[in-house]
């Protein structure tokens, strides 16, 4: 491959994308561990798929919106790069697949040109912050969170602070109680708050969905706005010192918090304090709009009627609405991105929002230029109504492209939606009961926080033939303010039979539910066995048949296929590598030195620290699963041993100074000295073991 120019105007980002295809090429050369290269990869947005050469590119959307110019220009890269599909998340980012790894720098360069990233949009890094869509026009919000996201996404991109963690972060802002950006299963959730004229946060920490989910501890009650960056950049430090890094299955902020409880968690938050870049950050935001929502406009056309009263909404700011729109699975074409772009500028705000179930909003739309709104979106075959309703089902893409999904999540959804068209068509109306669905237990498409859930899975038939399989889990949803539930596995059925299963749940609700039961209230009426025992027909497979055996979307019978999987990058375990990862750190520290970012070079000094221990550490085929339990072990293998010494200190009394002090020059200047000391020494070590066992 070939080297390029990229020219941009933020050398910053230049200096990433050149590194990038440096990298790339190092890589090709085998100059660069497989592994290692995995991690940095990931860390740009490039993510390995289920199919061999070809990557997943996940472009970073902070909360979700884009300009027309922006979303115009991912569809052209989508073109050039890639398959002409933009495929919108459950984490408002929008991914492009079928990408060559070799053309990945050259595609960065261009989404650059418009303001898009893809740093940090995988791997072990802050991930792309998330809000509510509807923050800023929210009729029920204390103010717009849109400020404060965009600040904490700003903040802590690039920042060495979280770069390379034990597992993925992941932050969400809702813009009122209810809760939309669904703050309980994230590792940091902000919902708005007044007190006394103050603007704040109730803050959860610590939620996660996954194979094992989890809900949030509400950590404060009542955060001022200032306080915001401090307390997630001390959250970050101590997640990234103390998090478990040799075991991903273990290694999110709920799994720390577990282990060492909430109380040790919060006191570590606290002795964090000292070194923060900065004890207050406040950030400047709108006034608040007294909440003026205008009434839906009246329609004698049946079709239009429905998608007003299930799209569309009033703003806080009087006569405008928001529209939302269906996506079905979240796919959406560029040649229809760019028409659509074209027919609907003139209507709405150059504010698009890409929404948690796999949708768009758009915002400001006058009330007179609804009509129009939706013969654009008609003639585009996107005015299907239901957007936020039980009829609108999120999925993750499964074994469409994913490494670890185990069955079609797809397909399948459109199998729902069309049980739903045809037999419940009145459930675009229900907000209640959402339906999501993933094609493992992981939960990218957010299963197991439903009030109706379906992860991929497998069974044996009596043959001893396996076929694919959904694990149906009912009963979850979002409370608000900050809560949440957790849905039951109750069972585990053959995927041709998920539609029924959908059918004999929700016809169970209509014939039995009473006047105005929520389906939770109903679910919890009822009970888990009671939905177990109304299911449990559909697991006799005495009466299998062979189209069973073949999965939703397929022609060949099933097979379970499970890659490596690259949500975080597995554990570099090469010495040398680990030695040149040392070196590159301290580099960072100088440049950050150099040109007056103290704390942040304080932060790289301390990463020389840590990466060199864990070199020598490995040397000795000691293996430590947190960078804390490496300030230990080598004071133990190697410090009390006498082999390495520092003046009569410890080691972790050199290493933990980085708690202890403000992030001033002065202390800047010795850490950084200190650190060059140890990487010179560690150096110095390893080339002596060497020659003594040659």
């Amino acid at each position: 491959m070939q080297s390029f120019r990229t020219e941009l105007e933020n050398p910053l980002v230049e200096k990433d994308i050149i590194d990038l295809e440096r990298k790339i090429r190092m890589f090709r050369e085998g100059k660069i561990h497989e592994e290692k290269f995995r991690s940095l990869r990931l860390a740009r947005g490039v993510y390995g798929q289920r199919q061999q050469g070809v990557q997943m590119v996940r472009i970073k959307l902070p909360y979700g919106k884009m300009t027309f110019k922006q979303w115009k220009r991912i569809a052209d890269i989508s073109d050039e790069f890639s398959t002409g599909n933009l495929h919108l998340t459950t984490r408002q980012d929008i991914q492009i697949h079928f990408v060559s790894l070799d053309r990945t720098p050259e595609l960065w360069a261009k989404l650059e040109q418009d303001d898009i990233t893809l740093r940090e949009a995988c791997g072990n890094t802050v991930r792309n912050i998330t809000a509510s869509p509807t923050a800023g026009i929210d009729a029920q919000e204390p103010f717009d969170v849109t400020p404060y996201a965009d600040t904490a996404f700003r903040y802590f991109l690039r920042n060495p602070i979280c770069q390379e963690m034990g597992r993925k972060f992941k932050i969400s802002f809702s813009s009122s109680d209810a809760d939309t950006a669904l703050s309980y299963m994230h590792d940091l959730g902000f919902i708005p708050k007044v007190e006394n004229g103050q603007r704040g946060f109730r803050v959860v920490v610590g939620g996660g969905l996954g194979a094992q989910p989890a809900l949030a501890h509400l950590y404060h009650e009542f955060l001022p706005a200032d306080q915001l960056i401090p307390t997630i950049e001390a959250v970050l430090r101590v997640f990234d010192r103390h998090g478990e890094r040799n075991s991903r299955h273990k290694a999110r902020l709920k799994f720390l918090i577990a282990k060492i409880g909430f109380d040790e968690f919060k006191r570590l938050v606290e002795e964090e304090w000292t070194a923060l870049k900065s004890k207050s950050f406040p950030i400047e935001g709108p006034e608040s709009t007294p909440a003026a929502p205008s009434a839906l406009p009246e329609a004698d056309d049946e079709a239009y009627s429905k998608w007003l009263a299930s799209n569309v909404f009033a703003q806080k700011q009087e006569g405008f609405f928001g529209v939302y729109v269906r996506v079905q699975l979240g796919n959406i074409r560029s040649e229809l991105s760019r028409s659509l772009i074209d027919k609907i500028q003139p209507y709405v705000a150059d504010d698009v929002r890409v929404t948690v179930n796999q949708g768009l909003l758009f915002r400001f739309v006058a009330a007179e230029n609804l009509p129009a709104v939706y013969a654009v979106l008609k003639a585009h075959h996107l005015a299907q109504p239901g957007a936020n309703s039980t009829a609108n089902i999120t999925a993750c893409p499964g074994t469409d492209t994913c490494n670890l999904a185990i069955s079609d999540s797809t397909a399948v959804s459109v199998e729902f939606e069309r049980v739903m068209q045809e037999e419940f068509p009145d459930l675009i109306f229900n907000n209640d009961i959402l339906i999501k669905i993933s094609g493992c237990m992981n939960a990218c498409g957010q299963h197991s926080m439903a009030q109706i859930g379906f992860h991929g899975s497998s069974m044996k038939a009596p043959d001893k033939r396996v076929l694919p399989a959904l694990q149906v889990l009912l009963g979850g949803g979002t409370l608000g303010n900050g809560e949440g539930r957790i849905s039951d596995k109750v069972i585990k059925i053959p995927s041709k039979r998920g539609p029924e299963a959908l059918r004999m749940v929700l016809n169970d609700y209509e014939t039995n539910g009473t006047e105005g039961e929520y389906f939770n209230s109903y679910y919890d009426r009822q009970g888990e066995k009671y939905f177990y025992a109304l299911l449990k027909p559909l697991t006799d497979l005495s009466n299998v048949v062979d189209s069973e055996f073949i999965d939703w979307g397929q022609s060949d019978q099933f097979q379970t296929e499970i890659g490596v999987g690259e949500c975080a990058s597995v554990i570099i375990d090469l010495v040398a590598t680990l030695l040149f990862e040392t070196e590159e750190k301290y580099e960072w520290a100088v440049s950050a030195y150099e040109e007056g970012r103290f704390a942040d070079s304080i932060y790289h000094s301390y990463s020389v620290f840590i990466s060199g221990a864990k070199a020598l550490l490995l040397d000795k085929n000691v293996n430590v699963s947190t960078q804390h339990g490496v300030i230990k072990e080598f004071d133990k293998q190697f410090v009390e041993t006498g082999e390495f010494t520092f003046d009569g200190a410890s080691f972790s009394d050199k290493t933990l100074q980085i708690n202890k002090n403000e992030p001033s020059e002065a202390f800047a200047t010795k850490f950084l000295s200190d650190a060059l000391d140890f990487l010179q020494r560690a150096k110095s070590f390893r080339e002596e073991a060497v020659a003594a066992k040659a």
